[in-house]
């Protein structure tokens, strides 16, 4: 096998091509948010299209999550042995085409087998585009770099999500697949043209197997690809950040999932007032995220965090324990539970990339979405047990997963002074 190039250094770019680049960034992680949401609010269409049940539907989504989680963990042995910027195009490129497969889905069977595949590489992107800002910007700075990556969860909850369920009511179930094919194939070009080749990261020796020769070395051989993985998931340094990783998003995952069925079956809403609950809380937080992400840069990510996650206490255990309140009121008061819930997690993502080694910052990553993705199944899971509906269909229990949540939330307040990067958190990796 012909060696690969020689490593180049980390670019450094104009501010200009920097923020085009986080905004690309953020513009990918858009369209795989969109992916996974989108197919809650299709899930009356799709029962009828396919006569199947609900439980087909939540299979579907449960599809992706478990197929995301462990293409990430599998994404861990060979994501730090390629140029970034090639991994994340073929990567999109083929998650382009599981959206062509949704949108071209014959019977519920290809459609769940395409659900699966959207995971397997819609996994793997979030890593890789948190690998692309641990490389590119200094530490000093990630923080307002993920505030603006992390906006994606608002542009989807704000704009892709409500115009997705739009065009399905006019158009078919499939017409928010084709509108993720037309965004990523525009995006894909776009990120093509801007991003630069990132392979610094490959100069470095290696700890994980690769599936090519980097610098004329042989490849490590496949009966070490488990060994060096569980090397991996077995430093202290690792474990605790995957811990508050893993805690943050099953505190939230306790709650989240089930708000639309509570405002709907004890408050009374209309399924599509629901849609405006959204979209004033995901207007939020497209303000509200770049705040907190230069707030971390300046105070310190892990006391932002801190901070954050100490005041979402408040909404976590508001939203469990609703009183009868008018659309407008809920309007008015959701934005505090979206701003602060997701915006913990802007200071945590950006403490995660200090965490590893740069030569491992790939690697540890991939890990970490799988373990997010474990996190949120695991949450929605333990907050379904808790859940009771009554013959009029109000919900009862949610009290309790709002409790439990916000002893999660004090355990990740304490546990976050644990977590330490690898290298002083003002110093560039």
């Amino acid at each position: 096998m012909r060696p690969a190039p020689l490593s180049m250094p980390v670019p450094m770019l104009t501010p200009a091509r920097e923020r085009a680049m986080l905004w690309l960034l953020a513009l990918t992680q858009f369209t795989v948010i969109m992916d996974f949401m989108v197919m809650m609010p299709l899930a009356p269409q799709l029962m009828q299209a396919f006569h199947i049940g609900p439980a087909a539907v939540s299979g579907a989504v449960s599809a992706y999550a478990w197929c995301a989680g462990l293409s990430g963990l599998l994404a861990a042995t060979y994501i730090d042995r390629f140029d970034r910027k090639k991994l994340l195009l073929t990567m999109f490129c083929l998650f382009t085409v599981s959206n062509l497969a949704c949108a071209l889905a014959p019977n519920f069977h290809v459609l769940l087998w395409s659900r699966a595949f959207a995971g397997l590489t819609g996994g793997v992107l979030g890593a890789i585009v948190m690998a692309i800002i641990g490389d590119v910007i200094p530490a000093e700075r990630r923080g307002a770099a993920t505030g603006i990556v992390m906006t994606s969860f608002a542009m989807a909850a704000v704009g892709g999500v409500p115009i997705g369920v739009v065009l399905a009511a006019h158009f078919g179930w499939p017409s928010p697949f084709f509108l993720l094919v037309v965004l990523s194939l525009l995006i894909w070009l776009g990120a093509a043209r801007v991003l630069p080749s990132l392979t610094a990261h490959m100069g470095a020796a290696r700890v994980l197997p690769s599936l090519t020769a980097h610098m004329g070395a042989a490849p490590t051989p496949l009966r070490q690809v488990l060994p060096n993985l569980l090397a991996l998931l077995r430093e202290r340094r690792h474990l605790e950040a995957f811990a508050l990783s893993i805690v943050n998003m099953t505190a939230g995952m306790l709650v989240i999932p089930f708000i639309s069925p509570v405002l709907v079956g004890n408050m009374g809403l209309a399924p599509a007032d629901v849609t405006w609950v959204y979209l004033a809380g995901g207007c939020a937080t497209i303000f509200t995220a770049r705040v907190i992400g230069r707030w971390a840069d300046r105070a310190g990510k892990q006391q932002v965090y801190r901070w954050v996650s100490l005041l979402s206490i408040a909404p976590l255990l508001f939203m469990t324990h609703l009183p009868q309140l008018p659309l407008l009121a809920l309007m008015l008061v959701f934005p505090f539970f979206m701003a602060l819930v997701s915006g913990r997690t802007i200071p945590l993502q950006a403490l995660l990339t200090t965490i590893p080694e740069p030569r491992k910052r790939g690697a540890f990553l991939s890990a970490n979405s799988a373990l997010q993705s474990l996190g949120s199944g695991l949450g929605a899971w333990l907050g379904g047990l808790t859940l009771q509906t009554d013959a009029a269909g109000h919900i009862g229990g949610y009290g309790w997963n709002g409790w439990l949540a916000a002893a999660l939330s004090l355990w990740t307040v304490w546990w976050v002074a644990r977590v330490r990067g690898a290298a002083p958190q003002g110093a560039p990796a």
